[in-house]
């Protein structure tokens, strides 16, 4: 168990995290120092290219990381809540085996994943009910008004009955809006449309009402109107289980709508966080800046290009010394820039920002070299 405090308020505290991949042309440093926090029953958007870093956070969550990635330092601290007691515990989730126990009680029953892709997450051989029902029977308790004698022996066992858990499973696909569920709790992945695969993705996720749904880019590849479904789907739910959110996305018109919070990511750092209000409106990092001028605006002249921003993520073996969007950034100061690495620095009402134009000792030393 961890040693260190958190306020009441936060479920999950990420602390200079660091993931690291080996692979045949050397290491690839996936995340380099993130930090951020989750509060209880809020959301948090986390934004950025792909290649940012993005999915690794959540992996690394939920220690499904593939057998070459591996946690070099940092701390992932959740907070606990016992129901029986109403006792809480930290629990530093960097610190635990993958194939633990107390990962596998964690893993599906406390913290929940939506996959990117729910045609590939899902198994074809399985029904949506199997689905379910598995996640159902490995993490909830069987009740105990029991009254026969064979219900009495699962009871001993600690598994809900499989007909109890089908049954639960046909509640969740009413839940998230799947029509005819008594029907659909037997259909296959391939007999399922995009949305509803996709929905039955947040039915198993939410299965057993965990306190932290982690939705990895969970309306991708959808149409629009179903898109809308998914997130209002996910905003209800949120208010009624009251458990936080982690939305991954690259799409900043759905996190404005989704979250209270925002941390934006870029080659495996945070460079800049904040309220969702403070991001949008007042922007402290350049990269921030130039994501939210690459957004499609209603008025816009006919014939008018979209702003891009220049240049590509760099290869993971190639990374820019210092600031790692100096190579990209419209703001750069060459020779200081690419020489120091910036830290999270308070920039604004409670933001903070990654950049040496928020560093008052470095622009003391830029101004008296312009000087001079």
């Amino acid at each position: 168990m961890a040693t260190a405090t958190l306020d009441s308020e936060v479920l999950l505290d990420i602390r200079d995290l660091q993931v690291h991949f080996d692979v045949r042309r050397g290491t690839v440093r996936a995340l380099e120092g993130v930090n951020f926090t989750i509060r209880k029953s809020k959301t948090l958007g986390v934004i950025g290219e792909s290649g940012s870093g993005k999915s690794v956070t959540a992996r690394a969550i939920m220690q499904l990381l593939a057998k070459n990635g591996s946690i070099v330092s940092g701390e992932m601290l959740y907070n606990r809540q016992r129901d029986d007691s109403g006792d809480s515990e930290l629990i530093d989730i960097a610190q635990q085996p993958s194939d633990s126990q107390l990962m596998r009680d964690l893993r599906g029953g406390e913290i929940a994943m939506i996959f990117q892709e729910p045609m590939s997450s899902l198994t074809p051989v399985y029904t949506a009910g199997l689905h379910i029902g598995e996640s159902i029977q490995l993490h909830l308790k069987p009740r105990q008004t029991v009254g026969d004698q064979m219900a009495k022996a699962i009871a001993r066992q600690n598994r809900i009955p499989r007909e109890e858990a089908r049954q639960i499973a046909v509640e969740m696909l009413d839940k998230v809006g799947i029509p005819r569920p008594e029907e659909r709790v037997v259909s296959y992945p391939h007999e399922l449309s995009g949305g509803q695969r996709q929905r039955v993705m947040i039915a198993i996720a939410l299965s057993c009402g965990p306190k932290l749904l982690i939705a990895d880019e969970p309306t991708t590849a959808l149409d629009v109107t179903t898109q809308a479904q998914i997130n209002d789907l996910m905003l209800d739910l949120q208010e009624e289980f009251g458990m936080a959110i982690m939305y991954i996305t690259h799409d900043l018109g759905v996190i404005a709508e989704m979250a209270e919070d925002i941390a934006v990511m870029y080659l495996g750092r945070i460079v800049e966080q904040g309220t969702t209000d403070a991001i949008f409106y007042n922007p402290q990092h350049p990269y921030t800046r130039a994501l939210l001028r690459s957004i499609p605006r209603i008025g816009q002249t006919e014939g008018s290009r979209l702003e891009v921003i220049e240049g590509m993520v760099p290869d993971p073996f190639s990374i820019p010394t210092g600031c790692s969007f100096n190579n990209r950034c419209p703001d750069v100061m060459p020779g200081v820039c690419d020489a120091r690495m910036p830290e999270l620095l308070i920039a604004g009402d409670g933001q903070r920002a990654a950049c040496l134009l928020h560093d008052p000792d470095t622009m003391q030393e830029v101004t008296r070299a312009r000087v001079h």
